[in-house]
């Protein structure tokens, strides 16, 4: 895969300072709705994400729409991909961690050991990867921001859930620790937690496919949460003043009491 950026950064000048968002997972979902939110609050954005026709898309729109925008494909489980990646950015100002993804929803005792370590090296080592690399850029920023992506289910159990849970329990704990050893670092560490998110791929790649099975995790909910609400929150959370840091940031929709708590209307 090429690793390329599809768009060019445009030459130095007085632009050069506008600030710079990298979000990964950014050809969907809550990744691409994140990255409409920051160009539009004056952040020049680089799309990641494996998927190159999706994130070129993308940056077409936004620079057509006059925000700045460049696409990168980049798989962040593949470490030397990502190092080349951060040798390319002139600056980094935020980090939005979002790549990450559920396979599955298998018990613990039928579970496919390879579906979990997939889970562990997307939602996990992907973003071990991507913020050990870009840290020394957010550090020289003066003001940085780590953006990490996690899900409800990083913090409490279901049934069913126990690949996806450890994964993104994972990252929290990444996220956690790594606010502590930075604290001297002109870097904040930022987790939002969304629950019961409705996207065009979440639930359907979890079920390798099978619309009809992922359909029915939103069976009866009025309104689950949108990829533009988690979207609004990323950029809130990123717009507060430098040293105003939200650690952690938990997201359902109203009908969402807990993981295994939800409202359905017949």
């Amino acid at each position: 895969m090429s690793t390329t950026p599809t768009h060019s950064p445009g030459p130095a000048g007085p632009a050069a300072a506008t600030p710079v968002a990298v979000v990964t997972g950014a050809s969907s979902g809550i990744g691409a709705a994140s990255a409409r939110r920051l160009a539009a609050e004056g952040h020049r954005v680089v799309l990641t994400a494996r998927r190159a026709d999706r994130i070129g898309a993308l940056a077409a729109e936004l620079t057509a729409a006059g925000r700045r925008a460049e696409a990168y494909p980049l798989d962040v489980t593949d470490r030397a991909a990502v190092d080349a990646f951060a040798a390319s950015l002139d600056r980094c100002d935020v980090l939005v961690n979002n790549a990450g993804g559920a396979l599955g929803m298998d018990a613990v005792a039928d579970a496919d050991p390879a579906d979990w370590r997939t889970m562990y090296e997307v939602n996990v080592l992907g973003v071990l990867h991507v913020t050990q690399a870009l840290l020394p850029a957010l550090t020289a920023s003066g003001a940085g921001t780590v953006v990490v992506i996690s899900s409800t289910a990083g913090h409490g159990v279901y049934e069913g859930g126990a690949g996806y849970v450890a994964a993104k329990h994972g990252a929290h704990v990444l996220a956690r620790t790594l606010r502590l050893e930075i604290v001297d670092r002109p870097v904040r560490v930022i987790e939002i937690a969304p629950g019961m998110v409705r996207t065009e791929e979440f639930s359907l790649v979890r079920f390798g496919g099978d619309a009809e099975r992922a359909a029915k995790v939103y069976e009866g909910v009025a309104e689950p949460l949108t990829a533009d609400d988690v979207a609004d929150t990323v950029a809130w959370a990123v717009t507060r003043p430098p040293h105003v840091n939200v650690d952690l940031l938990v997201l359902r929709p109203r009908a969402q009491a807990s993981n295994t708590k939800v409202h359905r209307q017949a």
